[in-house]
């Protein structure tokens, strides 16, 4: 009876059977955490989405391992020689085996796209197209990524059971994110609520610098979310309520360009320091453009989860978005005050984010500089770059231009203001370098 069991566990894994096994709806779990991931280092370095999220599945048994769980070790890579940092021992072909460690399953997947892309004897498999995964399935295992004999049939069987050269074609720009994906990252467009209008108290400013509160007015609070588009696509502005409403349980007002401060302070009875105070404002007579201005202080932590930053947006407009302290948005993200995250970026606004977002390219021209009237330190980003002008071929994807250039398809995209990822041939499309 042993030495069937025995012979059964060797069966099982000459055919990839411990992974296939593996509970179907643990593998979807997998897919749905780590897919972006995927695709974001496909668009980096060229390595198929789909092969990469097989190769996870496989190496940790969809995130179950003993070594992923102690490691973050999704892709099963040893220490090797050029190896410098933490590690971990594991029983592999051998015992205590040294493996590398991740402080995030970020990291694993950055490593691996490295470990391939920069290995000669990986680099045949990057002469492959992209979509075919039968020839990176085999090829991993002719450079000799795997023992296992059976290896490239167990990455083919995942990728085709689980629809994953879905996310290699979303990578290429080639297909759409699913319904329910793009469904899961946008949430409903701002509703603006109704107001009861009263007669204003002699302190109120014009109603050209502020919408008016009431005695009566009916208090809202606003729950920011972000619009049912992609993270490409600006975004239209919000529609706030006329008078004092809430955002994450914090009193503000949406005030125009020109209105003076001392008016508003008086006004919502509040000192005049206080105001500039709560919104991280510099002293000054007038406002300078329409803006959401608080009359307490904003919360440590937003309401929603994240932020997805879109067009023309900087951190202080997000603070001032999502009701919360900018020293706090800059911490919880790894940022500082000159630095302007990329279009598309997750901002997380309750906790530590798992690493820095990508940040916005510096260009020929001004991007995105904070304010003359916000406090602090917050310099203008200026850099001279070089601008490509290029013509799009027949067939030609954003996403093998992006690789051609080394640059990021949402870049190409917020620098052409696309609507998408399509293109036509003898398009002609702005490139920085």
């Amino acid at each position: 009876m042993q030495n069937r069991k025995f012979l059964l566990m060797i069966v099982m894994w000459l055919t990839g059977g411990v992974t296939l096994a593996q509970d179907p709806a643990v593998i979807k779990q997998y897919i749905n955490s780590y897919k972006d991931f995927a695709i974001e280092e496909m668009q980096r370095t060229g390595v198929p989405a789909a092969i990469k999220l097989a190769q996870g599945i496989h190496e940790t048994m969809a995130g179950t391992s003993d070594l992923v769980k102690k490691s973050n070790n999704h892709f099963g890579i040893k220490c090797k020689e050029t190896w410098n940092g933490p590690s971990v021992k594991h029983d592999d072909d051998l015992q205590n085996e040294c493996f590398r460690k991740y402080n995030s399953a970020e990291e694993s997947y950055k490593d691996h796209s490295d470990f391939l892309k920069t290995r000669p004897r990986y680099a045949f498999l990057f002469n492959l197209d992209p979509t075919d995964y039968k020839g990176w399935a085999y090829g991993l295992k002719k450079a000799g990524y795997a023992t296992n004999p059976k290896y490239p049939q167990v990455i083919i069987k995942l990728i085709e059971d689980y629809q994953l050269e879905d996310y290699t074609l979303i990578a290429m720009g080639k297909m759409k994110p699913k319904k329910e994906e793009v469904l899961a990252k946008a949430n409903p467009e701002i509703i603006q609520q109704p107001v009861q209008k009263t007669t204003v108290n002699s302190r109120s400013v014009e109603p050209a610098f502020i919408n008016q509160p009431g005695s009566e007015l009916q208090k809202t609070d606003i729950k920011l979310t972000e619009p049912k588009t992609q993270p490409e696509i600006a975004a239209k502005k919000p529609q706030y309520p006329t008078g004092e409403f809430k955002i994450n349980e914090t009193r503000v007002v949406f005030a125009k360009q020109g209105a003076p401060f001392l008016a508003i302070a008086q006004q919502y009875n509040i000192p005049l320091a206080w105001l500039f105070d709560f919104n991280d404002m510099k002293e000054t007579e007038t406002l300078q453009q329409d803006q959401l201005l608080y009359l307490q202080r904003k919360r440590k932590t937003g309401l929603n989860e994240i932020h997805i930053v879109k067009p023309g947006e900087n951190l202080y407009d997000i603070a001032q978005q999502e009701a919360i302290r900018l020293e706090s948005l800059m911490e919880y993200n790894m940022l500082g005050s000159n630095m302007q995250p990329a279009v598309g970026e997750q901002l997380y606004l309750k906790t530590k984010a798992p690493s820095k977002p990508r940040l916005a390219i510096k260009e020929n021209r001004t991007i995105y500089s904070l304010p003359e009237n916000i406090s602090g330190n917050h310099q203008t980003v200026k850099r001279e770059a070089e601008t490509i002008i290029y013509t799009v071929g027949h067939k030609e994807t954003i996403w093998a231009i992006a690789q051609k250039y080394n640059v990021k398809m949402n870049d190409i995209v917020a620098w052409n203001q696309l609507q998408g990822h399509d293109l036509k041939a003898g398009q002609l499309l702005k490139i920085y370098k």
